[in-house]
């Protein structure tokens, strides 16, 4: 028996050297990867899928609440939305609902209404045309 299991165990640790594998690996990819790669992580980066409403009400209060939210959470995107009768007032621009979700616990600290939606695209699209709008009169005057 003993003779066996030797048997067996020289067997099996010759054949590892038998049958293992060196070499490199060669991966060959399109340039048009990177490519699509890049343009992929431009559009998501436009993509504006998640957005908070802080206020929803009368056109002083919507213009004070964002002056406030601004000077809380600075380098946080924010437009004020007329949807009649109310002006709206809409903060970030998240990619996931985990995103969204982190940023909503901030903001109820101090908004207590705030809540996540997704917008139509054709907000989104009226949105950064009103933007661009507004940079353009911004460098002709």
């Amino acid at each position: 028996m003993r003779k066996i299991i030797i048997f067996y165990t020289i067997i099996s640790l010759s054949s590892n050297s038998l049958f293992g594998q060196n070499g490199n690996i060669k991966i060959n990819q399109s340039n048009k990867l990177d490519s699509i790669i890049k343009l992929k992580k431009e559009l998501n980066s436009k993509i504006q899928n998640l957005r908070i409403q802080i206020y929803s009400g009368d056109r002083d209060n919507a213009e004070q609440t964002i002056q406030e939210f601004i000077e809380i959470f600075n380098g946080t995107s924010a437009a004020i939305i007329y949807e009649t009768p109310n002006y709206k007032v809409w903060v970030g621009n998240y990619y996931t609902q985990l995103e969204a979700d982190k940023r909503l616990i901030e903001i109820r600290k101090k908004f207590r209404s705030a809540f996540i939606f997704r917008p139509e695209i054709q907000e989104i699209f009226e949105d950064e045309i009103d933007e661009k709008l507004d940079q353009e009169k911004l460098i002709i005057n």
